[in-house]
């Protein structure tokens, strides 16, 4: 079903934070006709207790339960065929159930994507499908970026480049794996010296460049209005420092995280109107991370415009 999108969440690279919505993942293979529009609304709960200072996995009392909520508009639109854009901008509010820090809440980051399908071609019982995502994000909001984990983001720009691989059977079942290089910038913060593997003066951190890998086994059903998902995600980034024993992270830290998933979306027509999706997603392995549970639910209205 080449009009349809379908929504999921995306790392937002930062401690504790889960993942911040897109529309028409970067990783997927789905492609909106040209013409076509597509409107989300899309809230997304996530919560951890336990959270990786390097590689140990340990509590923090004075936190509790942390809990990060996401409501995140979207619009994307098919410019041709083989060419989608989509923009989106999420809005945060994060908390916690223990000690005496107040949570963040407002708007995060623009995120603009482009997504081109290159290949399609029948091979046996089915198609081989080659894309190409590019997404550039910018902070919209005046948030504090070195307040983790309550911070909504990095406060960096990122440029992103990823490549789609994909086989979809004739039967429905679809598998792909994708691959993503994420460039980030610098962020500043309200301090001119921290710690960063030795000293550092500055008041600009430099947020550690990263790999994302995203790999999935699909179905479609009841003549493509219902599809389903298995997902497994993980996030490695090339370079930075640890959290330090009993100290706040920041966004130098090196940033690693594993996930397994699974996503629902039904569409009432097969071409346009209303739809509705549902996910979960679940961290196994993580690095200056927390060890998040995360929800999500969607509605999706889509039209044709010319």
């Amino acid at each position: 079903m080449k009009k349809i999108i379908r929504f999921t969440a995306i790392l937002a690279v930062c401690f504790g934070l889960s993942f911040t919505s897109y529309a028409q993942t970067p990783w997927d293979e789905v492609m909106m006709g040209r013409g076509e529009i597509c409107a989300a609304l899309i809230y997304e709960h996530s919560s951890w207790d336990q959270y990786w200072e390097g590689t140990y996995l340990r509590e923090n009392a004075n936190i509790g339960t942390f809990t990060r909520q996401t409501a995140m508009p979207m619009i994307a639109m098919g410019l041709t065929k083989k060419i989608n854009l989509i923009a989106s901008v999420p809005y945060i509010n994060t908390k916690a159930s223990g000690g005496t820090q107040s949570g963040q809440s407002g708007f995060q980051d623009l995120s603009l994507s482009v997504k081109v399908d290159w290949l399609q071609k029948q091979l046996g019982n089915g198609k081989l499908l080659f894309l190409t995502n590019a997404h550039f994000s910018t902070p919209v909001g005046n948030y504090l970026s070195d307040y983790m984990p309550f911070s909504l983001g990095t406060g960096a720009p990122e440029l992103g480049l990823r490549g789609i691989g994909g086989y979809k059977m004739d039967n429905g079942l679809v598998f792909r794996a994708s691959l993503a290089y994420l460039w980030r910038g610098q962020t500043e913060v309200e301090r001119d010296y921290y710690y960063e593997n030795g000293s550092v003066y500055s008041s600009f951190m430099n947020v550690p460049n990263a790999l994302n890998f995203h790999g999935a086994i699909g179905y479609w059903a009841f003549d493509n209005r219902l599809r389903m998902e298995a997902t497994f995600m993980s996030l490695n980034c090339l370079t930075g420092d640890d959290i330090r024993s009993y100290n706040r992270p920041q966004p130098t830290n090196k940033m690693e995280v594993s996930q397994v998933g699974a996503w629902v979306q039904y569409f009432i027509k097969s071409d346009q109107g209303l739809g509705a999706l549902a996910y979960f997603n679940q961290t196994i392995n993580g690095r200056n991370m927390g060890k998040a549970t995360t929800i999500g639910l969607g509605l999706t209205y889509q039209l044709k415009v010319y």
